[in-house]
């Protein structure tokens, strides 16, 4: 039985959006190394969505909002850049940041990716950056997507693929499911690899009656100069697995702590260590 089955969908939404909400500060002090790590995530969704000056760009489920900050030299001062999430404390970030940089094209919005509250047909770009596979009905989600785009509107979506090929947060996962004895995060649910099939991937969006679809795999390791801070930046920012970690007996949390270091060891470099990460990413079109 899916967690859907099990609870209330909007118990599960709350959670996830509590979830996101007590790890946003640790998130904004990390924003600009998070932008860093996921720069050529970003070169390719906005290569394959080619704002240009004068749009209309959406920002979805956008965290710090480092991808709409992005956009917005391209829109130039005759567009204009909407940076959504659906946490406020998310949105307070984002807005910070395009304060900090004078970027006066840009504004922020409470938006929920499964509900998203615009009018019909009213983004040239629709642009969603590692957030997607948070909606608690992602074919909901991509029928919103296709719904707010204009007619010949262009539309980019990335998620992380498979557990074994992200063991930059796989392996803390992993690691967690094996000495708590059951699977972290929940089957049936959110999280950071719902959507990493890309067949599934790619119906939701023909689904949602979008075309010229293209999924690519984009190589995205994160790089950390000890085994440590790896470890820091999971356990403080690693989205749903924060309160799991939090909640650990000091025993339990040993444990884990000893078998990742075990397992992160054939990462090392020279450097420090080095985990890798794979990206899907979809580009689509909505027909004219």
């Amino acid at each position: 039985m899916s967690v859907q089955e099990q609870t209330d969908p909007s118990e599960v939404r709350g959670r996830v959006r509590a979830m996101w909400a007590s790890v946003a500060e640790e998130w904004g002090q990390h924003a600009d190394e998070g932008d860093a790590r996921v720069a050529r995530v970003t070169e390719r969704m906005l290569a394959g969505t080619d704002p240009r000056p004068g749009e209309r760009v959406l920002e979805l489920a956008a965290g710090a909002g480092g991808l709409g900050l992005a956009v917005a030299a391209l829109v130039g001062r005759d567009g204009e850049v909407v940076v959504s999430d659906a946490v406020a404390e998310m949105v307070a970030i984002a807005a910070r940041r395009a304060d900090e940089r004078g970027l006066d094209n840009v504004c922020t919005a409470m938006l929920d990716v499964e509900a998203i509250d615009e009018p019909d047909r009213s983004f040239d770009v629709v642009l969603c950056r590692e957030g997607m596979m948070f909606a608690l009905d992602p074919a909901a989600a991509a029928r919103e997507i296709a719904r707010v785009t204009r007619p010949g509107g262009r539309v980019a979506v990335s998620v992380w693929g498979p557990p074994a090929q992200n063991p930059w947060l796989g392996l803390a996962a992993a690691a967690l499911s094996a000495e708590l004895g059951r699977q972290v995060p929940p089957p049936g649910g959110p999280g950071p690899f719902a959507l990493a099939d890309a067949v599934r991937l790619r119906a939701l969006f023909v689904d949602a009656g979008l075309e010229d679809i293209a999924i690519e795999e984009v190589t995205c390791p994160l790089r950390a100069p000890s085994f440590e801070a790896w470890w820091a930046r999971t356990s403080t920012i690693g989205g749903p697995l924060v309160r799991v970690i939090a909640g650990l007996s000091d025993d339990v949390r040993a444990a884990v702590v000893s078998r990742l270091r075990e397992e992160v060891r054939r990462f090392r470099t020279p450097e420090g260590v080095e985990l890798p990460g794979l990206v899907l990413l979809l580009s689509a079109r909505r027909p004219s």
